[in-house]
């Protein structure tokens, strides 16, 4: 299997260097402090998006493991229509496996990435960062819901702001408030190209609720996928994620 890789610059990859994350993340564990200087240079330089690229390569991901990440889209569409359908508790339940099972894809496409064999299972792995991502998603969403209430614009920036909060988490197993300022001030370089990148991908998964919503089994992992493409392009990808849960 041939794997795609964008060239990632010279400044991602010192930023990368020598910085490993810990293996064996706990769900509960609220995450770590990453040394900020990492970002210093890619926040005060900027970059790049290459949304066209992004979709190339995400397509490419996705169409080597098309079964696996099928099967997996339609598990998360299932637990999530199933839970949501309940009503009362399990209603917050959605909230509380969404995050962790979205983050199962940055995880996959990250150990592909790093050339590594990878396993269904190992879509499972989101909740791994089961706190971070919850403290992010509920935090984030409060703060987007807020800035709705104000005047929209704020609520637009800081939704389009977020983009790589849940890679940052998964990638660094860093601690959500550090994951969303990082996110925050990196798109904030480029933002308008940023926000471009996520109205083509919410056209792209508009476009396959529309096919009797069975499209939305190849649009939203191939969006994930793409978004994790634009992560190692323009952050960098962090080694180790891939042995998140070893011993």
């Amino acid at each position: 299997m041939r794997i795609l890789h964008s060239k990632v610059s010279e400044k991602n990859s010192n930023q990368t260097e020598n910085v490993r994350m810990d293996t064996g993340a706990k769900p509960f564990d609220f995450g770590r402090k990453v040394d900020p200087a990492l970002f210093e240079r890619l926040i005060e330089k900027g970059y790049e998006v290459n949304i066209g690229d992004y979709l190339r390569e995400g397509w490419e991901i996705f169409r080597s493991r098309a079964g696996e990440f099928v099967a997996y889209s339609l598990i998360v569409a299932l637990v999530t229509v199933v839970l949501s359908g309940k009503g009362g508790i399990l209603s917050l339940a959605v909230s509380l496996v969404t995050a962790p099972l979205y983050a199962g894809y940055f995880v996959y496409v990250f150990m592909i990435f790093e050339g590594r064999e990878v396993r269904f299972g190992d879509f499972f792995k989101g909740f791994n960062y089961f706190l971070p991502l919850l403290l992010a998603g509920f935090v984030a969403g409060f703060l987007v819901f807020l800035g709705l209430l104000l005047l929209v614009i704020p609520g637009v920036y800081l939704a389009v702001g977020y983009f790589f909060v849940t890679m940052l988490i998964v990638d660094y197993g860093m601690d959500f408030w550090q994951a969303m300022e990082t996110s925050r001030q990196i798109v904030t370089k480029n933002w308008f190209s940023v926000f471009v990148l996520t109205l083509v991908l919410f056209a792209l998964n508009l476009l396959g609720g529309l096919l009797l919503f069975v499209g939305l089994l190849v649009t939203v992992p191939l969006s994930f996928c793409a978004a994790a493409i634009a992560y190692r392009d323009i952050v960098g990808l962090h080694s180790g994620v891939w042995e998140t849960g070893k011993e």
